[in-house]
């Protein structure tokens, strides 16, 4: 594996910006050092979270989608068909088949584990 790995260089510049430039700075600069090191914590997180949040995703879309599909391997083309598989779902869900029944049941499930996975990525403490 090369070194330094995408998050070791991402945690490198965070660590730089929270503990060497965020102490010398105050107002508004300050604030947006904060925000660009959190930007990169959860840049960092979606690159470790999402090589196994993506097959789970696709995992549920396809079943929505009745798609009996095997994921596909590379990690570039599976996030091509889960977009593809969620603009069908969103399809779907306009044209009313989510309002009522078991499939909505199904589609709420499927949200609710979605919302979970977003929040692990972009504020994982929250509850």
């Amino acid at each position: 594996m090369d070194r330094p790995t995408q998050l070791e260089l991402l945690g490198a510049v965070r660590s730089f910006l929270e503990k060497e430039l965020l102490p010398e700075l105050d107002g508004v600069r300050r604030f947006h050092t904060r925000v660009a090191a959190n930007a990169l914590a959860i840049v960092a997180r979606e690159l470790e979270l999402w090589p196994e949040q993506l097959p789970v995703r696709h995992a549920r879309l396809a079943e929505l989608a009745d798609a009996r599909e095997p994921a596909p391997v590379e990690l570039g083309a599976l996030a091509r068909r889960v977009e593809e598989l969620e603009r069908g779902l969103c399809a779907r869900i306009r044209a009313g088949d989510a309002d009522a029944g078991p499939f909505r049941e199904r589609v709420l499930a499927h949200l609710r584990a979605s919302v979970r996975e977003r929040l692990a990525v972009s504020n994982p403490g929250y509850r």
